[in-house]
């Protein structure tokens, strides 16, 4: 997601949103993250991918292909392109997709890469056009061509790189040209985590941070963490606070849940801003369906805020649908507001 529209969510909602915060490149939140494969917990079949890649390619002593990861923000692919580097001893330059305005800022970055550096792209799939052919000769001949002059002076010369790897990461795959995407060695998707796996960042979090965690606790943080566990660490932090100064600094089920009720986090994880969502299809218009800009002027929010921010994990869990009328409300979602399926009118604000 991009700054400007991240400025654009609720103050509370922003706590809960997978893109990154000021707040998540503190020194003690960067700390936490795993340095190599066997430190991560998740994503198995995509660790297990990159480490049959790693290691083929330690043993042919070249670096491995171009990889593309694809998922919600929050799910940890940065981390992976910093994994990834460590375990090839190679440097990482990280950038993103918006940051390269021009072809000469991507040149710039290129021609100073090593054998078997990893170039990290954040949101790759917004990267202007016009950057974006530089990149073609570059993944696949490892070299890019600079034009001289022009009209009838105009001269080309092609400048060699060194064998680099490029990790591009983006939340929204089909809005990738065709010609970069296919330039891709490895491709794989991230999808949200489930309850299990999140505890266990949970516990090995706050043993990072040295606070002491009970299992209730972790349990109950996973619950509200909406499957990313970049949520997870942020709302470690936000518990921790509160049962220092309102406990006695273990986080329990129950300092969990009285922090969190503060923060306006629900038992699914949702704020604010996701029920004022789900009762706005329920009551202006009757479960839906309904379109997106419909809700929208209903909310006074934008549609970008709402498609990019509240919507995936809403539909990671069930509680709406899209239909090629619009969206629709289910009855988990129902259940989870104590309203009545059917209601229209009843007011629920």
């Amino acid at each position: 997601m991009s700054d400007d529209l991240l400025k654009q969510v609720p103050g509370p909602h922003r706590m809960v949103t997978g893109s990154e915060l000021s707040a998540d490149q503190d020194p003690e939140i960067l700390s936490l993250r795993p340095d190599y494969l066997r430190e991560y917990i998740g994503q198995k079949e995509v660790v297990e991918t990159l480490n049959i890649a790693i290691e083929a390619a330690k043993g042919r002593g070249e670096p491995i292909e171009h990889v593309l990861l694809h998922g919600p923000p929050g799910l940890g692919k940065t981390t992976l392109a910093h994994i990834i580097a460590n375990e090839l001893g190679g440097g990482l330059t990280v950038t993103s997709g918006p940051a390269l305005e021009k072809g000469g800022d991507l040149i710039g970055l290129l021609t100073r890469l090593e054998t078997g550096d990893i170039l990290f792209v954040d949101e790759i799939h917004r990267t202007p056009r016009a950057v974006e052919e530089f990149l073609y000769p570059a993944m696949e001949d490892f070299s890019v061509d600079f034009v001289f002059d022009k009209g009838v002076h105009a001269r080309s010369h092609r400048f060699r790189l060194k064998r680099f790897v490029l990790v591009g990461a983006t939340t929204r795959v089909g809005l990738i040209s065709a010609p970069l995407r296919d330039r891709f060695g490895i491709f794989r998707s991230l999808d949200f985590y489930d309850e299990s796996d999140l505890v266990r960042i949970a516990l090995r979090s706050a043993e990072l941070l040295e606070l002491e965690i009970d299992d209730g606790g972790a349990r109950e943080l996973s619950r509200r963490s909406r499957g990313t566990p970049r949520i997870v660490n942020r709302l470690l932090k936000r518990v921790r606070d509160f049962s220092q100064v309102r406990g006695d600094g273990r986080i329990t089920q129950d300092s969990v849940i009285e922090a969190l009720q503060l923060e306006g986090v629900d038992a699914r994880g949702l704020t604010g801003l996701d029920r004022r969502y789900l009762r706005t299809i329920i009551r202006y218009y009757g479960g839906g369906p309904v379109g997106i800009e419909a809700i929208a002027a209903t909310l006074q929010e934008e549609s970008d805020t709402l498609v990019d921010v509240v919507e995936p994990y809403l539909l990671k869990i069930g509680f709406i649908t899209r239909t090629s009328s619009g969206r629709k409300a289910s009855e988990e979602a129902y259940r989870h507001l104590d309203v009545a399926t059917g209601t229209r009118q009843r007011t629920i604000f």
